[in-house]
């Protein structure tokens, strides 16, 4: 990522260490960022509230119409006011039931929000709660983002047109599936180590002054402003991370500095007394909601809740109920039973509980931010899909006539206060056809067009983070003395994937590149290297691809690159270069193209049509391939797939959209979602970055439907 020169006004959070490198690194990698394939990239292109039907939650008996004199006394002379009190939620002196649903604004483009709001309008929902990544919208120290699909100001306004109020989960850490919990992966590039979610001085020091930009922009819409917010919530289900008091502290008394005393703050920990004791903010008088499996029994969780907040001040919330769960490659893709989800849900609102559904709308994970998880260790790496489908009531694509959305929205007007509006249709998709491709050039072609001044060279391979490279690939070389009968290659930490490459370094066998192996994180072994018969040493390329930082856990410290020493039969490898293949991720606009640029120059081939093609134009390794498909301009543009059956593993973009990673051969995911904003009449250019083997035919079609049968793992249907 290139760095700006642009510094606003408000960027506190900008740590010195970290502008300092940024400065140094930034004659290395721009013109690299463009002259080496800037490849693709994309211009960006609440729970409202039932009233309560009874209040049999209370432990003790209260009359509902006193309540109600006593607060509308209370709210004569204030009248927009959203408070807690006598263990219910109070909107404007009078009680309200949260039925709420996460969606969120980041993984769906801003021409559809409006779209998904009015299908969870249909779903029954009065509110929505949303997370705010600061990687999208600081992506690069003290440049700040908040256009496009990060308009965060033009989201909340639009849920205010809809009459839909807003929870806000404000971070600094959201989780969320997200690439590196949503914090931005330059804090991984000060030195010394930044610790975060925690009190360290240079970690507040960037939280305070990333919050002191986002929380005077979202001020002005607070609910008692005529805003939609009602709450913000104060970091992410710290009580499974940590326990320091003095961090969350500072949060609230930073929260409370921008917003005021009257915004309700709020905590999510899993329901357990141990996340609880950890999570709640106790002396701050700051809600604490709880999440727990769905088809737990509620009620008891509930009952511990009320210990952790103050006194008749602890209604009842599920601030995430799982409608369905994440899906991670290599995984059946996840499925969660209907009729079983709307019951536990009717189990919470039936006793006037308040829930929100993570997720009411998944989205996509376009771009490069895709979150991951680990299992028993750091190596146990399991990274997202590109979709987020989630098995939600409303798909990715925004399909509501499905069973769960039914079942879901049965349950929800049974005790809504309001008749529920019409379920619009699903929107049209259209299949387009095959699309034939052509090779468009070899990454290993490409590297002779760059100037040796902005390589970056040093004894020891180097992070991507501190060559000022947040996403994309990392490309390490060096060379090495082959031997008869062969060599053997270990990186102890690659994070994630690399894919190994050998050449001669003189020109006498043509320069040719041969595949070797590949080593993974989660599966890291050494392997072995031919001897080459080289005249001179052998080169040796290691291409790592970043597969998305992990966002949960104890190992969300997560770099990216070769993080270790290399062996060579045993002896360090020294003396490395490293090239940086970043392409544009999801808020950046590109700048120069090289590969559209090429692209644009092949025969344009009919998604009707296919061209013949040599079997000698199919390469192995990393290529570019491009093809085009044509929408005629008496015909609707809509909603498509693209499906990648048949291809390896890679980087897909439409008309400069990353439209995110494809990894068929290990699935579940075989189709990618292209949104109709995307697209347009005549002509539309795709562009596959694929790191493996080709389909044979060079073929990709466009079709109606999403896939998630490819790789040895099937579909199946589950209870939480």
């Amino acid at each position: 990522m290139n760095l700006s020169s642009k510094k606003l006004a408000a960027t506190e959070s900008t740590s010195r260490s970290a502008a300092a490198m940024a400065r140094k690194r930034t004659s290395k990698t721009t013109l690299i960022f463009f002259v080496l394939l800037s490849v693709i990239a994309f211009v960006a292109f609440v729970p409202v509230f039932a009233s309560l039907p009874s209040l049999s939650y209370h432990d003790h008996n209260h009359d509902l119409h006193l309540h109600l004199r006593r607060h509308q006394r209370r709210e004569k002379n204030d009248v927009r006011k959203f408070e807690i009190a006598d263990d219910m939620f109070w909107k404007d002196g009078r009680p309200f039931q949260i039925i709420g649903g996460d969606l969120h604004y980041f993984r769906v483009l801003p021409e559809y929000w409006e779209d998904r709001l009015l299908r969870a309008k249909a779903l029954g929902l009065n509110t929505i709660q949303t997370y705010i990544p600061w990687n999208l919208h600081e992506p690069e120290p003290g440049k700040l983002v908040f256009e496009g699909i990060a308009d965060l100001v033009s989201f909340l306004k639009l849920c205010q047109k809809l009459d839909l109020l807003v929870m806000l989960r404000a971070g600094p850490y959201i989780c969320a599936e997200w690439d590196l919990g949503g914090f931005p992966a330059w804090l991984l590039a000060i030195e010394p180590d930044v610790r975060l979610r925690s009190s360290d001085p240079a970690y507040l020091h960037v939280v305070d002054g990333w919050w002191g930009v986002l929380l005077p922009k979202v001020a002005p819409l607070l609910y008692g402003y005529g805003g939609p917010i009602i709450m913000v919530q104060i970091e992410n289900e710290f009580g499974s991370y940590g326990d320091d008091k003095d961090y969350l502290s500072h949060l609230v008394k930073l929260a409370r500095g921008h917003l005021g005393e009257d915004i309700i703050l709020y905590t999510t920990d899993g329901g357990s007394r141990e996340t609880l004791e950890k999570g709640t903010i106790w002396e701050d008088n700051v809600f604490s909601a709880v999440d727990f499996t769905t088809g737990d029994n509620p009620w008891p969780i509930f009952k511990l809740q009320k210990e952790f907040n103050s006194p008749r001040k602890s209604p009842p919330l599920s601030s995430e109920f799982y409608t369905g769960w994440l899906t991670h490659w290599g995984e059946k893709n996840a499925r969660t039973d209907a009729d079983f989800t709307a019951a536990a849900l009717e189990k919470i609102l039936s006793r006037n509980g308040s829930a929100v559904l993570y997720m009411a709308h998944g989205g996509t994970n376009f771009g490069f931010y895709n979150g991951a998880n680990t299992g028993a260790g750091e190596s146990d790496y399991k990274p997202d899909l590109t979709s987020y489908d989630y098995d939600a009531p409303i798909t990715e694509s925004g399909d509501a006539d499905n069973a769960k959305f039914k079942a879901i929205r049965r349950v929800v007007g049974k005790y809504s206060s309001v008749s529920l509006p019409s379920v619009p249709p699903n929107n049209k998709k259209t299949g387009y056809g095959s699309i034939q491709l052509q090779k468009t050039a070899l990454l290993f072609d490409l590297l002779d067009e760059i100037d040796t001044a902005h390589i970056v060279e040093s004894e020891n391979p180097t992070a991507m983070e501190y060559l000022y490279q947040m996403f994309g690939f990392l490309l390490y070389v060096s060379d090495y003395a082959s031997k008869y009968g062969g060599t053997k290659l270990y990186i102890p930490k690659v994070h994630d994937r690399a894919q190994v490459f050998i050449s001669c370094s003189s020109k006498s066998n043509g320069g040719q590149v041969s595949y070797v192996g590949t080593i993974e994180r989660w599966s890291n072994r050494a392997i072995g290297l031919p001897n080459a018969k080289c005249v001179s040493n052998t080169s040796l390329f290691i291409l790592v691809e970043n597969m998305g930082r992990v966002n949960y856990g104890p190992y969300l410290f997560d770099r990216k690159g070769i993080l270790s020493s290399v062996y060579v039969d045993g002896r360090v490898l020294k003396r490395w270069k490293m090239i940086s293949i970043p392409f544009q991720n999801l808020n950046e606009v590109p700048k120069f193209n090289p590969i559209i640029r090429v692209a644009s120059e092949l025969p344009k081939v009919s998604a009707r049509k296919k061209l013949e093609h040599k079997s000698d134009d199919v390469l192995e390794g990393p290529s570019f391939y491009t093809g085009h498909f044509s929408i005629d301009k008496n015909t609707e543009v809509t909603d498509t797939y693209i499906s990648l059956r048949g291809w390896g593993k890679g980087v897909a973009f439409v008309n400069e959209f990353n439209i995110g990673r494809y990894w068929p051969t290990l699935g579940p995911q075989c189709n990618l979602y292209v949104p109709a904003p995307i697209l347009r009449h005549g002509e539309n250019t795709l562009v596959l970055f694929e790191l493996e083997s080709p389909n044979p035919e060079l073929v990709v079609d466009s079709v109606d439907h999403p896939d998630f049968t490819c790789g040895s793992s099937k579909a199946s249907v589950h209870q939480l």
